[in-house]
């Protein structure tokens, strides 16, 4: 019972995980079919069953007064959605909210960074697997780089000053881009992060022979002649999941810092501090697991806050221990298109 009760006046699960961080997903639909996302023709949900913006701002305000400080806007491709930037405006608004962040692939960013900028996003994060153009376009199945390019310098010019870019890499895909994506983001300012393939998908593209461990990904750029040290003065760059360290070029220059996310190799899922919010407005406590509790549902069937309230408590108080992703095992866990479950 004094588990519980501890557990009821703050938001966190039974392993005594403290909840703050809400991911939230305003769309499935995407203008790129990335490999490792979706397949090429992709089903998406009808519109009547995404959340409106209007239901997004009272569940986002709900998440916080329960302890949520910071929220991520996701997809699908969030600046896909149409009028995104008046959303951006609903949730900049919401008294409590300390950090107010978005993960895009960039194609749309650039006639959007500076409202963006203006309607209250803080950071922003780019999805971008190489600065290659023809290994962009293979990747992302039809995407040309140029217009992320424009959205990055967009962004930058609209004074977004610590943009990320997140990059799954491939074995036999785009691995052997490493070195010059290292080498791009060091002289444009960007901080770079290279992310482990994740088994989720609902094709077969996952396979362990493309799967590259953090360790491989750092063997592959020191092969490249870089040079791998540990960060000066512990350098704080971000309070993510990411493993930070310096590179320096095999040019020489100045050191430049890099992240790696090692899902697999590296399970952070005993600080995992985040749960999601579908674009259906379903709750998925884990990329792996949950996905029960329609908070749609009961807001169109004029639940009460108290209702709802209980209802994400008792959620994430089910939350599993970890993933349960096992490197031994070759096949997909989880059999939903990472777009559908908001990354």
């Amino acid at each position: 019972m004094k588990e519980e009760f501890e557990f009821m006046i703050s938001l966190q699960d039974r392993q005594h995980r403290r909840v703050k961080y809400l991911r939230v997903s305003v769309t499935d639909r995407c203008n790129l079919r990335c490999l490792y996302c979706m397949p090429e023709k992709m089903e998406f949900l009808p519109r009547s069953e995404l959340l409106n913006f209007e239901e997004i701002q009272q569940l986002v305000e709900i998440f916080v007064s329960m302890g949520i400080s910071k929220v991520r806007i996701t997809g699908g491709e969030p600046l896909a959605r149409r009028d995104i930037v008046r959303l951006v405006d609903m949730l900049a608004g919401i008294k409590g909210l300390e950090d107010l962040a978005m993960t895009t692939n960039g194609v749309l960013l650039a006639p959007l960074a500076k409202e963006l900028k203006s309607a209250g996003l803080t950071r922003l994060n780019v999805s971008c697997d190489t600065f290659n153009p023809e290994a962009f376009a293979k990747v992302t199945r039809w995407g040309e780089l140029a217009p992320v390019l424009a959205g990055l310098q967009a962004a930058r010019d609209a004074g977004f000053d610590s943009i990320k870019i997140n990059a799954v890499l491939l074995r036999g895909v785009n691995d052997l881009d490493a070195g010059n994506m290292i080498r791009y983001c060091g002289e444009q300012g960007y901080l770079l992060r290279f992310i482990e393939f994740m088994p989720i998908g609902i094709d077969e593209y996952w396979s362990p022979e493309r799967f590259m461990k953090v360790d491989e990904m750092k063997l592959l750029v020191e092969n490249q002649g870089f040079k791998i040290e540990p960060l000066a003065n512990e350098i704080p760059v971000g309070g993510g999941p990411a493993q930070y360290c310096q590179m320096t070029l095999p040019e020489g220059g100045a050191p430049v810092v890099v992240g790696f996310i090692g899902a697999l190799s590296h399970n952070f899922c005993r600080m995992c501090n985040r749960v999601r919010l579908t674009s259906d407005g379903r709750v998925r406590e884990c990329l792996t697991a949950g996905g029960q509790l329609s908070l749609r549902d009961m807001l169109r069937s004029s639940a009460s806050r108290t209702d709802i309230e209980s209802a994400i408590h008792q959620a994430l108080y089910g939350k599993i221990d970890g993933h349960g992703f096992d490197l031994a095992d070759g096949g997909l866990k989880t059999r939903v298109s990472m777009s559908a479950l908001g990354g």
